[in-house]
């Protein structure tokens, strides 16, 4: 293919799991580069094709087209988690397809995966393919300045809380417990969202741990302990939420030396094409409510617990407004920065700090050691976090310092308060 116009050609790829909003930055990043004079080319269904030096479902994008997509979710190129940079000769059959179609411009969409595919194009085509990567995530995980979101986000967290507080009244008024597992690989933003703003009796998250080996155990003893101290206040029922990332944590050798041969009943172990566990195939939820259910029958008390996977639901709602507004700033900012002379000296990650587009070097966002960027982790040390965790229920220190209340918890499993204090109170140490 040639140039068809004096400028050139962008091409639009799409990677990793979807995030509401992506159809948002298709659409501004379509109208502002052919208002600038570009071609716009869309990829179907991220690297996948391209690995081989298939160009057959790349298409041409126009303004018409994709206008009519910018409030909606999903994603109208589709999306995947090949990984061109795996190998060199995938890589080199990706830059062979751009240049065969004559791209000098190329957004990539999506989180850290995606940021280092196209840093590496970036690299490889040695200045004939300028790069802007533009991060997208429901997780909030990428290292993004202060206060700044990922796109995606803000309306995942508006939807989950919406679900979260319906499986509330429905567990008030069943008198039943329900154990929602968050997506949230890296980082626990997503879960702390949602069990803030729902009212959830406790909300788990990997950062809590403080870098520590999580043991599965241990999170279910701190379920458990939410369970009792309810009961001891007089209500049967509530919400535990738990970020996917404690399944990271504990990873496949602690789940082994937990569940030994049990381990199959809830799925198998796998890895994506960036070496991550895939999350999905363990029932995580399951596993949660079948151990906590098993720990509070020896403790003689009967609830019923239901466990829910938050995350699929909310990847392809159409964007609330502030998604659709901030990913029209973001696609315009790829091409104003494409457009621009750093492009011919760096490529980079699209950011808007104080309503101006900041554009964040590749080499300065990825991790070289890892091809990943940093993940954002929740401050735990914040005000933030503080409230979050005064309004959780859990076993705390001054439980086990004052006699009557640790009498009290004792007293909701039939048990001495020794030897309550010998069963729960390391959660507190």
């Amino acid at each position: 293919m040639s140039s068809a116009t004096p400028r050139g050609r962008l091409a639009i790829v799409v990677g990793g799991g979807p995030a509401p909003g992506i159809n948002g930055v298709i659409s501004s990043v379509t109208i502002e580069a052919i208002n600038q004079g570009l071609d716009v080319y869309g990829v179907r269904d991220g690297f996948s094709d391209l690995i081989n030096g298939d160009t057959s479902r790349v298409k041409p994008l126009t303004i018409g087209e994709v206008a009519q997509y910018y409030t909606r979710g999903g994603s109208m190129l589709g999306t995947a988690r090949t990984n061109p940079a795996k190998k060199a000769a995938d890589l080199a059959n990706v830059i062979g397809a751009f240049q065969k179609m004559g791209v000098g411009y190329l957004v990539t969409v999506g989180g850290d995966d995606t940021a280092f595919s196209g840093s590496q194009v970036y690299k490889h085509a040695a200045g004939k393919i300028k790069c802007v990567h533009v991060p997208k995530t429901i997780d909030n995980d990428l290292p993004l300045p202060p206060g700044i979101p990922t796109f995606g986000f803000e309306t995942a967290r508006h939807h989950g809380v919406e679900l979260a507080r319906r499986l509330h009244e429905d567990a008030k008024t069943t008198g039943r417990w329900y154990v929602i597992i968050s997506m949230g690989r890296a980082a626990g933003h997503l879960a702390l969202g949602i069990g803030k703003a729902s009212a959830s009796a406790i909300t788990i998250i990997s950062e809590e741990f403080a870098g520590k080996k999580i043991k599965l155990d241990h999170v279910c003893d701190l379920v458990v302990g939410a369970i009792v101290k309810r009961r001891a206040q007089g209500k049967k029922y509530g919400l535990a939420i738990l970020s996917e990332g404690i399944l990271e944590n504990i990873g496949e050798d602690g789940l082994k030396e937990a569940l030994g041969d049990d381990l199959k009943r809830y799925g198998e172990v796998e890895r994506d094409d960036h070496g991550h566990l895939r999350l999905g195939e363990i029932e995580f939820g399951r596993l949660i409510k079948n151990r906590v259910g098993l720990r509070l029958k020896e403790l003689g008390i009967k609830v019923t617990i239901m466990d829910k996977d938050l995350g699929y639901e909310l990847r392809c709602a159409d964007p609330i407004p502030f998604d659709a507004e901030y990913t029209r700033n973001l696609g315009y900012g790829a091409v104003k920065f494409l457009m621009s002379k750093d492009a011919e000296q760096f490529g980079a990650i699209v950011s808007f700090v104080g309503g101006k587009m900041v554009p964040l070097k590749f080499e300065d966002m990825i991790d070289p050691a890892t091809s990943r960027m940093r993940p954002r982790l929740v401050d735990i040390g914040s005000e933030n976090y503080e409230c979050a965790r005064r309004y959780m229920i859990r076993l705390e220190e001054k439980d086990f310092a004052d006699a009557a209340r640790l009498k009290g918890l004792a007293d909701v499993v039939k048990l001495t308060p020794d030897q309550f204090r010998a069963k729960f109170e390391y959660l507190v140490k």
